[in-house]
């Protein structure tokens, strides 16, 4: 069974606001939060990360870009749909702003656990473009398979980290079963809708997501879309490698 973790409101300004979950420690998950996030300025300014990965990943609703800056010389665009990936390493520090000053970027900011061979390493960055995401279409469903497999579609990008990372939208009373895997722990955040979960029912509006750890018996989560359309992420996690 999933235990629920709780989802917080963040507000930083005008120009940002955020749903904020944290998984505790005791999980023991090298997923270690998210940040459902609206950005329309820059918030944070330059800044520093270290010993973990710092992801961002744009929803294709976001009204424009993000540019990225960070101290091992990257100077890039994030478009719409697309994900980059920081391994911080020993130290890195980076800013990230919408390239159109007063659009709103809508997305995600991940943080992930290294392994301990890259977490003092050196720092590298990597990008996936929003035409590289494979596409699992399926009836009454979409699923974008942003890190790892699902069905027969595989991510081309490899995460320091080994995740699944399905975008995955449901039509109204659509179902769809998704194969945990025994030793994994995933986490469920909806971001627009309410959908179920194993009967349960959770929004995007919070307050709590449901996670499974990694030694819950439950390997098939079956969701299900209300009477509206459902949009929900999903990240199944394996443990950590040395």
């Amino acid at each position: 069974m999933f235990e629920l973790i709780p989802m917080q409101k963040m507000q930083h300004g005008p120009q940002f606001r955020a749903l904020t979950l944290r998984i505790p420690y005791e999980f023991q998950m090298p997923l270690l939060g998210v940040d459902h996030a609206w950005m329309s300025g820059p918030t944070f300014g330059p800044h520093p990360h270290k010993g973990l990965s710092a992801v961002s990943y744009l929803f294709h609703d976001a009204e424009t870009s993000v540019r990225n800056q960070d101290s091992i010389g990257n100077d890039n665009l994030i478009p719409p749909g697309g994900l980059h990936w920081m391994a911080a390493g020993r130290g890195v520090v980076h800013e990230e702003v919408p390239a159109e000053i007063g659009k709103t970027v809508h997305s995600l900011q991940i943080f992930v656990a290294l392994p301990a061979a890259l977490s003092s390493g050196e720092p590298f960055a990597l990008s996936l473009s929003p035409d590289k995401v494979p596409v699992v279409s399926l009836p009454r469903a979409e699923v974008r398979v942003v890190l790892g497999r699902f069905h027969d579609q595989h991510s081309p990008l490899d995460a320091p980290t080994p995740m699944d990372m399905l975008d995955i939208r449901l039509e109204p009373g659509a179902e769809l079963e998704l194969t945990r895997g025994r030793g994994a722990g995933a986490l469920l955040l909806p971001i627009h809708g309410a959908v179920k979960l194993d009967g349960h029912a959770f929004s995007a509006e919070g307050p709590m997501a449901p996670l499974f750890p990694a030694d819950a018996s439950t390997e098939v989560m079956r969701l299900q879309a209300t009477d509206e359309a459902v949009h929900v992420v999903v990240f199944v996690v394996p443990p950590l490698s040395a």
